[in-house]
This record gives C-alpha cells, sequence and structure tokens, in this order.
C-alpha cells in the first residue's frame, strides 16, 4: 500500500506505488544507447563463436508443441479434434529440431 509524504511546505503527497520501477524504466534507453555502440565497434564473427547445438530437453519439447498446436489451432478456427492439432504441431517441431 502507498504512504504519503509531507512536503516542505506541510501538505502531503502520496507517494507513488513503483518510484523504483519508474526509475529503472527511465534508465534502460541509456542502457540500449550504450550497448549499441559497443556492439556496433565489434567485428560480425562474433555470431560464429556461439554455433553450438543448443540442447533441448524433453519438457522444452513439449513446450514448443503446445505453442505450435494453439496456432494450428487457431489457423483452422478452433475446429477439428485437437489430437489432429498436436500430432500436425509434433512433426512440425520434430522436422525444426532435426533440420
Amino acid at each position: 500500500m502507498a504512504t504519503s509524504k509531507t512536503t516542505d511546505n506541510g501538505t502531503e503527497k502520496p507517494a507513488t506505488k513503483n518510484a523504483a520501477a519508474s526509475k529503472a524504466v527511465a534508465a534502460k534507453p541509456a542502457a540500449k544507447k550504450t550497448a549499441s555502440k559497443a556492439s556496433a565497434s565489434k567485428p560480425s564473427s562474433t555470431s560464429k563463436k556461439n554455433s553450438s547445438p543448443a540442447i533441448v530437453t524433453s519438457a522444452n519439447r513439449l513446450q514448443m508443441i503446445e505453442v505450435a498446436a494453439y496456432y494450428i489451432a487457431e489457423k483452422h478456427g478452433f475446429h477439428g479434434p485437437s489430437s489432429d492439432h498436436w500430432l500436425a504441431a509434433e512433426k512440425q517441431v520434430d522436422s525444426n529440431l532435426n533440420a
């Protein structure tokens, strides 16, 4: 709950709930500017250093299938059996992971 703050002239001013959050939001654009300057000076070969394949756990795979099945069902207007959407999503995710 927000509390009131007393100003120099004796009146009460309500405190904002997210004073720290608003300061953090204001600081983000400055951080982006410095990051873009730093990345502009680096050569583009840094992407080759991170070429190791990502490890996908079974939980990650299931989450990918859930999301893909949702979008497949949405594309079909949420009509038809959900098992068909799930199977199509499994095929799609597995083919993307094996590519």
